[in-house]
């Protein structure tokens, strides 16, 4: 199925994608004798980091296939807890079975998502952690959640990441879909402001706050108070919480245009990443 993306199920190249991200962590845990080292910018270690992403991507491919799974109730405090009950309960911390394991559950997940197609059940919703989505929005999830853990493991490890800009594309729909479940009330509470976001290369959205409550379109709004220009890689990590706005600005990363340039630092606070 290599090259391809599953009878049309996933948008071009979200398959690929997926296995290769995938084989991306694998590389990066085989042959790591110690993974009791820390993980930058977290409490986990790497095998427990590791542990989660095969936790996590069996999740998603036991979704992928049907079967109920429940995970916290969407909200950030809810799935760290969900996460930690987990990782409590399965004892694998070895680089090497974890790395199989990763790729497996990747390799689980697109099998399902084809047998989905296959039994005509393409447009079903499927019901995640995060509400319903599609195999297709739950596949950007899959993607989305590597790619965060991925870059974690590579920092870990002093190794290069795995996160690039056709890859952030990908990573999109599911970012639509979620931002509204992961807005900060106290941050945006009262804001009304328009955003349109453009990543470099020319993938864009527009996010609308009024009073405080978020509506994430495909599309820009029209007339935004803000645009905010981001190298995706940049605009990835900042909204997995992997990278301070300030220095990203800094570093000229991200650009801001229009009617309010400033509200465009404050973009980053509204949301809390799961």
């Amino acid at each position: 199925m290599a090259g391809q993306d599953l009878r049309g199920t996933l948008p071009e190249g979200l398959g690929d994608a997926i296995r290769g991200t995938a084989e991306d962590i694998a590389a990066l845990l085989r042959g790591v004798a110690d993974t009791g080292v820390p993980v930058p910018g977290s409490q986990w270690s790497l095998g427990a980091a590791a542990a989660h992403l095969a936790q996590a991507n069996e999740l998603m491919a036991d979704i992928a296939a049907g079967q109920e799974r429940s995970h916290g109730d969407g909200t950030p405090q809810s799935l760290a807890a969900a996460n930690e009950r987990a990782l409590s309960e399965f004892g694998e911390r070895a680089a090497d079975p974890l790395a199989g394991m990763i790729v497996e559950q990747a390799a689980a997940f697109l099998k399902a998502i084809d047998e989905r197609a296959g039994e005509g059940a393409v447009e079903k919703a499927l019901f995640t952690p995060l509400g319903p989505m599609s195999p297709a929005e739950l596949g950007s999830y899959l993607l989305t959640h590597m790619l965060g853990h991925g870059y974690d493991l590579a920092r870990a490890l002093g190794r290069p990441h795995m996160i690039d800009r056709v890859r952030v594309e990908l990573a999109l729909p599911f970012l639509i879909r979620a931002m509204p479940r992961v807005v900060d009330a106290a941050n945006s509470a009262g804001l009304n402001a328009r955003y349109t976001i453009r990543l470099w290369g020319g993938a864009r959205f527009g996010v609308t706050f009024t009073d405080g409550h978020v509506a994430v379109s495909p599309q820009p709004p029209d007339r935004p108070d803000c645009t905010i220009l981001t190298e995706p890689v940049t605009f990835l990590l900042m909204a997995l919480g992997r990278c301070d706005p300030w220095g990203a600005m800094a570093r000229g990363r991200v650009v801001a245009w229009g009617r309010k340039p400033w509200l465009a630092p404050r973009f980053p606070t509204l949301f809390r990443a799961p």
